[in-house]
């Protein structure tokens, strides 16, 4: 009989320094901890290389719009918001003159300065001699600032009146219901226009609260209420939908307070669908703040958004079209970026809607 050998495993095999396959195996098998619907909407969306992109662009924006005060002081070295009819700009060993002569024509008239590519007015001055890239970033602000913050009105109001709705049921249901079609029958244009005519030339007075003609408020207020219809309406759709699923059917059953159930249940899937709401909603806010202003009756000056500075270069189209161009190209930019982040928010955050669509 020959000598069998046994070998003995040593510490640094049983720590896992001298594991074998069927070690490595069982560790590559051991579970994962789960992961949440909010962990993977986030992966999903860092995945997405044109959301990433988008988020980018829009950083970049904000940043630059925040530097507003910065670059009017240190690099325009001008006043926004003050005529400048008058004033000479040095540009190497060259000094011009803000407005200048009109050659065209009789020779009557001025003509504001053109892009100089350089610090002060890099794409040129209005018919007021204001430097346009100053105005731009101070508009931004504007702009950026209505736009979300009506965002953020409608999304709330449409989630209390989409839940309540859907939730409570019955008359609240259709008392509401009929409030939302009442609003959704009128145009969105034509709703916000009239509301800014009349709120815009005498303000708002509620109460002991007296919002001015010029506060940046009734923009705001105006866009946020008129797009709640839109959002309000697939919210109770979803709301009316959870409400007959069969977990939520359980827990009443159970004796599940109304209270915790829509806490604990409702709530939870609903506020999904308001953040692939938000960047949508904020880009058609944001066109909409741009028409007002750009009818004077939005932004009210002195105050300047993109919309009002696009307003501002209507009759400088032939001579000077940088000035209305450039806020032209940033609205239309921030608004790409915000369409290219909520396709990818609603695909990482809804994918039963990119089922659908395939599906369709």
């Amino acid at each position: 009989m020959s000598d069998q050998v046994i070998d003995t495993p040593t510490p640094a095999d049983l720590s896992g320094g001298g594991m074998g396959e069927s070690g490595a195996a069982t560790a590559a098998s051991r579970p994962r901890a789960a992961e949440g619907p909010w962990q993977a909407g986030l992966r999903k969306l860092r995945q997405d290389r044109t959301a990433m992109a988008a988020i980018v662009v829009l950083v970049l924006i904000v940043v630059a719009c925040i530097a507003a005060p910065w670059y009017a002081t240190h690099v325009s070295q001008s006043d926004p918001f003050q005529s400048n009819l008058d004033g000479q700009i040095t540009i190497g060993a060259n000094t011009l003159d803000i407005m200048q002569a009109d050659t065209a024509g009789l020779g009557l008239g001025v003509t504001p300065i053109g892009p100089t590519w350089h610090g002060q007015y890099f794409i040129g001055a209005d018919d007021q001699g204001r430097d346009v890239m100053a105005r731009m970033l101070y508009g931004g602000r504007n702009s950026l600032l209505i736009s979300f913050s009506a965002t953020v009105i409608c999304l709330v109001l449409a989630a209390i009146v989409g839940t309540v709705a859907g939730f409570l049921g019955g008359w609240v249901d259709t008392v509401l219901a009929r409030l939302l079609d009442v609003l959704w029958a009128f145009p969105i244009y034509l709703l916000a226009i009239s509301l800014s005519i009349v709120l815009i030339s005498k303000g708002l007075q509620i109460g002991p609260i007296n919002i001015p003609s010029n506060s940046l408020l009734l923009p705001i207020a105006i866009i946020g209420i008129v797009y709640v219809p839109y959002v309000a309406r697939p919210i109770r759709g979803q709301v009316l939908s959870l409400t007959r699923s069969d977990f939520v059917l359980a827990a009443r059953c159970l004796g599940v307070p109304a209270g915790r159930v829509l806490l604990r249940d409702i709530l939870p899937n609903v506020t999904t669908t308001l953040i692939v709401f938000a960047p949508l909603m904020m880009a058609l806010n944001m066109l909409t703040e741009s028409a007002l202003s750009f009818l004077s009756i939005g932004v009210q000056p002195p105050a300047a958004s993109w919309g009002t500075i696009i307003q501002d270069g209507e009759d400088l189209l032939y001579t000077q079209p940088m000035v209305a161009i450039a806020p032209g190209l940033a609205i239309i930019i921030t608004v790409l970026a915000l369409n290219f982040l909520g396709d990818g928010v609603r695909d990482a955050f809804d994918p039963r809607a990119k089922l659908r669509v395939r599906k369709g």
